[in-house]
C-alpha cells in the first residue's frame, strides 16, 4: 500500500522546537512534491509548507514563515519539518502528503498518513 507515515510529534512548551519526519513506504519520495498540513481542533485542514521534487523549491504559509523549515533527504526517503519558536496556535495533527507539484491544489495531494499530534502548551 502506498502511504506516508508521519512521526516526531509530541508535547512542547511555547518557544520550543520539534522535528517532524515523513517517511514513504513503497515508492521514492524524491519523485514527488511533499506537503505538510495540519488540522487544529474544530478547524479545517490547512497547508503549511511544501517542497518540490526536482528543484526542491520550498514554500511556506504565512503562519509559519520564518519559524518552520522543510527539507528532504532522498537517500533516507524522508521529508522533514523543523519547527522552531512553537506557539499554542501551532497545536494540531500534522500530516504529510504527496503530489506532482507544490502548486497543485490540496485535493491533488494523496497517500495521507495517520498524522502526528503536536501540542504546544505550558
Amino acid at each position: 500500500q502506498v502511504q506516508l507515515e508521519e512521526s516526531g510529534g509530541g508535547l512542547v512548551h511555547p518557544g520550543g522546537s520539534l522535528r517532524l519526519s515523513c517517511a514513504a513506504n513503497g515508492f521514492a519520495l524524491g519523485d514527488y512534491a511533499v506537503g505538510w498540513f495540519r488540522q487544529a481542533p474544530g478547524k479545517e485542514r490547512e497547508g503549511i509548507s511544501c517542497i518540490d521534487r526536482a528543484d526542491a523549491n520550498t514554500y511556506y504559509w504565512d503562519s509559519v514563515k520564518g519559524r518552520f523549515t522543510i527539507s528532504r533527504d532522498n537517500a533516507k526517503n524522508r521529508v522533514y519539518l523543523q519547527m522552531n519558536s512553537l506557539k499554542p496556535e501551532d497545536t494540531g495533527v500534522y500530516y504529510c502528503a504527496k503530489a506532482a507539484y507544490c502548486h497543485d491544489g490540496m485535493s491533488s495531494f494523496g497517500s495521507w498518513g495517520q498524522g502526528t499530534q503536536v501540542t504546544v502548551s505550558l
